[in-house]
């Protein structure tokens, strides 16, 4: 049996996007464990859902996430992305200050 996760592969390249909304897609690939090719593909996903803008910046992509976009599942659609963020960015916060 394959292990697996509550969180899709695109919450999980929301969230490594919002640690560092400079991060490269490489980085975005490793963060999720996913390939490169896919990683472009969720972002491009996410891009066209709105939940972030890709703007490019030299020869990198700059990465504006938009944290009051509903989330798309029935279940969860009065809860903002913002909101399934600040769960994981408040616990690597809590984590880095007890460091």
């Amino acid at each position: 049996m394959q292990d697996w996760t509550f969180l899709t592969n695109h919450a999980v390249v929301l969230v490594c996007i919002a640690r560092d909304q400079r991060t490269r897609l490489r980085d975005i690939a490793a963060c999720a464990g996913i390939t490169e090719r896919a990683a472009q593909s969720l972002v491009g996903d996410l891009c066209e859902a709105g939940y972030i803008t890709r703007h490019r910046v030299g020869t990198r992509n700059f990465y504006e996430v938009h944290p009051d976009v509903r989330l798309r599942h029935p279940i969860a659609q009065d809860v903002g992305a913002g909101e399934l963020l600040a769960l994981f960015l408040r616990r690597e916060q809590g984590t880095q200050e007890a460091a």
